[in-house]
């Protein structure tokens, strides 16, 4: 019987499936003695949503979940440990799967058709979908420099210790735009999983992305191209709160600072935090070099065309004069978010 799951949206557009049915294996899970010992047939659905464009763009499998070692996790996490519950084997299945990288979200069916039930039945199986958000993948874990720190973002919800108005934090999610960027490696998945990495943040969520630009560096020692992005996310954390989180995710990414106006293999730079205004030895909002910025301004004119900055007005019209200097080259973007 083929199970098409129901769509998953994620920042504005709706991800590819990628289905893996029947996966079969023997397991020793149940409450009964018997089924410990003589163990079972189990088998699983899987429905990965991720996006399968850069993949088919580029021919590679680096690019895309390899189904795979999908399937052989799946089948790992049943004949492995026993469980009570089909229950606790599915939520393992599914958090192994979320754990694979460029995998958003997944579906999990699975079956016990050989259950121990006294009347006559064709099947007995549980479904359940988790994503990155709800899964509580990192609950325990720390993103790069801001590990233990004062404001750490994955302490979200705790003490404060309020400074100035950067340490300020909303009382309801608040609109934010982030620039992303980079010239060093494979950038574009860098930054593709960058998404998953805010997204997995609590207080964060990604809600729109722009196309992907491309454009020559500013200044700084002869060095490739870069590409870029504008992200909105909504958040409920402190402006410096978040700059420890972008801050975070770079140094994982191998960013380095080394060389003013250097090349990077990634750079995330707050734009604008809910129009806030204001200067501090590690922050600044909105950001001051954005006027000149094609590579910001151009794309996020493309994501949100009535978008407005303090102190630059009309973001349309700044980005006008600099269209020249980007080159769109993938849109809509992201191709696997």
């Amino acid at each position: 019987m083929t199970w098409m799951s129901t769509p998953y949206v994620r920042a504005g557009i709706e991800l590819d499936r990628i289905a893996l049915e029947g996966i079969t294996a023997v397991g020793h899970h149940g409450v009964l003695p018997e089924e410990r010992q003589a163990g079972q047939t189990f088998v699983a659905d899987v429905v990965i949503h991720t996006s399968t464009r850069a993949a088919a763009a580029h021919d590679d499998l680096a690019k895309t979940v390899n189904y795979a070692a999908v399937a052989q996790r799946v089948a790992d996490i049943i004949s492995g440990e026993p469980r009570d519950l089909i229950e606790t084997v599915a939520e393992q299945i599914a958090l192994a799967v979320l754990e694979m990288s460029l995998v958003s979200c997944v579906d999990v069916r699975l079956h016990k058709p050989q259950a121990p039930i006294p009347v006559p039945f064709g099947d007995v199986s549980v479904t359940i979908r988790r994503d990155i958000r709800t899964g509580g993948l990192w609950a325990d874990k720390r993103i790069g420099s801001s590990a233990g720190a004062p404001q750490d973002p994955l302490l979200y919800g705790g003490e404060t210790t309020v400074r100035d108005q950067f340490d300020q934090r909303p009382f309801e999610p608040v609109p934010a735009l982030l620039a992303l960027g980079g010239n060093l490696g494979d950038v574009e998945l860098a930054m593709r999983e960058t998404l998953d990495a805010l997204d997995r943040i609590p207080g964060i969520h990604v809600r729109a992305t722009s196309p992907l630009v491309k454009s020559a560096p500013m200044g700084g020692p002869p060095q490739p191209d870069y590409l870029n992005a504008v992200v909105r996310v909504t958040t409920s954390l402190t402006p410096r709160e978040l700059l420890a989180a972008c801050h975070g995710i770079e140094i994982v990414h191998g960013r380095e600072r080394s060389v003013q106006n250097g090349p990077r293999t990634l750079d995330i730079d707050i734009i604008d935090f809910d129009g806030t205004e204001g200067v501090s030895d590690d922050l600044q909002l909105p950001h001051p070099r954005v006027a000149g910025r094609g590579f910001v301004l151009v794309p996020w004119t493309l994501m949100e065309p009535d978008a407005v900055l303090p102190g630059l007005g009309s973001v349309r019209e700044a980005a006008r004069p600099l269209q020249e200097t980007v080159q769109v080259v993938v849109d809509p973007w992201p191709a696997t978010s």
